[in-house]
């Protein structure tokens, strides 16, 4: 018994060796006293999570959500930022209720209500800057805003107006340019730099409001023409020519107005017509002319 007790002994107080992992370092028990710990469970112990890091407890310094309004937030500057976003979220609800009504066979009256929704969208970025609360986060809602009414409700609306006269697969195509279009059109102005002259492309509401009058009007063109046309417009939001911003439009003598005007008068469609035209067609010859500036630049 004594010598059996010290051979126990001997067992209970021998050396463990370790084996350290070629992984990351971590030395791994590979006998124990009550005998050899498995492979696999060695190899368990060296791959184990490490430990989740509690959240930082309350007062502690971390990272805080970024507010909504910046600035002051006093309760005037509040009511205006929501009076701004109620203008944003009305754009929102007059393009889904111009989809209501182009499913219902009234593409006309929809129409009408793109019209008021391009209105909303200019009035609530105008009152953004005029009170003072323009935000990021106004941004995004204005960007989400004109993708639903301008760029869903529009096609929407545009397809419902080309039942009978063309093939759906003709008229279903061109509204998807137009989905597609108005969503890279989107996208590439909220990543570009501004340039305060020019938009780089049509811009999505103005495309959307040329589709909303020539629907609302009813442009005597053939329905196929008018599907071009659709493509065409598509394609050039997301052209790269420069196209005027309005402010610079305005900005032209008042005499240059008389005219549309005195057309508007005698055939309100075919001058609105001619107005689209030759606002597409200013993009390419702008591009044209800085583009022969910068070869004199480069033949001086």
């Amino acid at each position: 018994m004594r010598r059996g007790g010290s051979l126990a002994r001997r067992v209970l107080l021998s050396r463990v060796p370790h084996r350290r992992d070629g992984s990351n370092g971590t030395l791994l028990r590979t006998r124990g006293a009550m005998g050899l710990l498995p492979r696999q469970a060695a190899t368990r112990i060296a791959h184990a999570a490490p430990p989740v890091a509690a959240p930082p407890a309350e007062g502690s310094t971390g990272p805080r959500p970024v507010p909504l309004l910046p600035g002051d937030r006093t309760p005037a500057r509040r009511v205006k930022f929501a009076l701004v976003n109620a203008c944003t979220l009305a754009s929102l609800a007059l393009g889904l209720g111009a989809i209501f009504l182009a499913m219902n066979g009234e593409p006309r009256v929809a129409a009408a209500l793109l019209v008021a929704c391009v209105a909303f969208d200019g009035l609530d970025g105008a009152l953004a800057r005029r009170l003072g609360v323009a935000s990021p986060f106004g941004a995004q809602m204005d960007s989400l805003a004109d993708m639903c009414s301008f760029g869903l409700a529009t096609p929407v609306v545009v397809y419902a107006s080309l039942a009978g006269d063309v093939p759906p697969a003709a008229a279903a195509v061109a509204c998807a340019l137009v989905v597609g279009c108005a969503a890279i059109r989107l996208a590439r102005f909220n990543v570009s730099p501004r340039d305060g002259r020019f938009f780089s492309g049509v811009p999505t509401t103005m495309a959307a409001a040329v589709l909303a009058v020539a629907v609302l009007i009813g442009l005597p063109v053939p329905g196929i023409a008018m599907v071009g046309g659709v493509a065409l417009l598509a394609f050039a939001m997301v052209s790269s020519f420069p196209y005027a911003k309005l402010a610079r439009l305005a900005a032209l003598p008042p005499w240059l107005w008389l005219v549309p005007l005195a057309g508007a008068f005698v055939d309100a469609r075919l001058t609105f017509a001619l107005i689209v035209v030759g606002y597409l067609g200013s993009g390419p010859l702008l591009w044209w002319r800085h583009r022969d500036g910068r070869r004199d630049v480069y033949a001086g």
